[in-house]
């Protein structure tokens, strides 16, 4: 599979569409390239250059004794110097959970890098200015739970812990095997989520983005993750809005037509 040194980094990615208009993918917690497995046929049918994105350390990276640099931050910075290696100008940066979050933070720090920008069911906290509590930090202490579960040798419950965090009571259970397999793969990288720093979103840096933005969600998908595509949507001026019918937070998997007919509908209008 192919891959691109920079930022002291080796990133591997998935690729299809050669030639087409770059549109770059990054996965969320517990995810790598095969994540977008989906979607790299259609978009690259569609007449995208897509590449999928292996954050550093996930598969089929290696997990090191020492992952103090598996932080949004660090993927951030990861991103934008591939964006800038790949010189081909402004891509469109399709961000999926967590990868959402590292999605929207290249946009606020990088926004000549981008021309268009996608945020599936982006993850993480609001501060107050966007109705949030971040003094909550649910989903830090869950994902802390559950890298703790790791680090005891219990993988398993681990992951049951995250999955029924995005995707409620059952949802490890229902998970389809090839995508528990991606997940036992990355099950390591939830000891980096323990310290990531993850900072909450605010007012203050959602309205300075300015690129075009689309907003996906499932219609089924948990409360917290419409709540904070309805406040940053709300915030970012001209964004799009769409949900995904017969799907929750694994919309990209889930229902895969309509995600990638209303990815290819936005980048088209464009």
């Amino acid at each position: 599979m192919p891959s691109l040194h920079t930022n002291g980094t080796e990133i591997h990615y998935a690729e299809a569409g050669v030639g087409g208009r770059p549109l770059l993918m990054v996965h969320g917690t517990l995810g790598d390239q095969r994540s977008f497995a989906a979607q790299m046929a259609p978009l690259a049918a569609a007449g995208f250059h897509v590449m999928a994105l292996s954050m550093r350390h996930c598969w089929p990276g290696n997990w090191p004794a020492e992952g103090g640099d598996f932080r949004i931050d660090t993927h951030v910075a990861d991103v934008a110097a591939f964006i800038n290696a790949l010189r081909m100008g402004p891509v469109a940066l399709l961000g999926h959970s967590r990868g959402g979050h590292i999605a929207i933070r290249v946009a606020e720090r990088h926004p000549t890098l981008l021309r268009a920008l996608i945020l599936a069911e982006p993850g993480g906290e609001r501060d107050e200015s966007l109705g949030g509590k971040p003094a909550s930090a649910e989903q830090a202490s869950a994902f802390t739970a559950a890298a703790d579960l790791v680090a005891a040798g219990d993988e398993e419950g681990g992951l049951k812990v995250v999955a029924e965090h995005t995707g409620g009571p059952g949802a490890w259970e229902r998970r389809p095997e090839e995508r528990k397999a991606i997940s036992r793969a990355n099950a390591r990288t939830m000891l980096g989520q323990r310290n990531e720093q993850r900072s909450p979103y605010s007012r203050a840096n959602a309205v300075t983005i300015r690129t075009p933005t689309l907003f996906l969600y499932g219609a089924n998908t948990r409360p917290n993750f419409v709540a904070n595509v309805e406040a940053l949507s709300g915030a970012i001026a001209g964004s799009k809005v769409v949900a995904i019918p017969n799907a929750t937070h694994g919309l990209t998997y889930e229902n895969p037509t309509d995600f990638n007919a209303a990815v290819v509908g936005f980048l088209r209008a464009l």
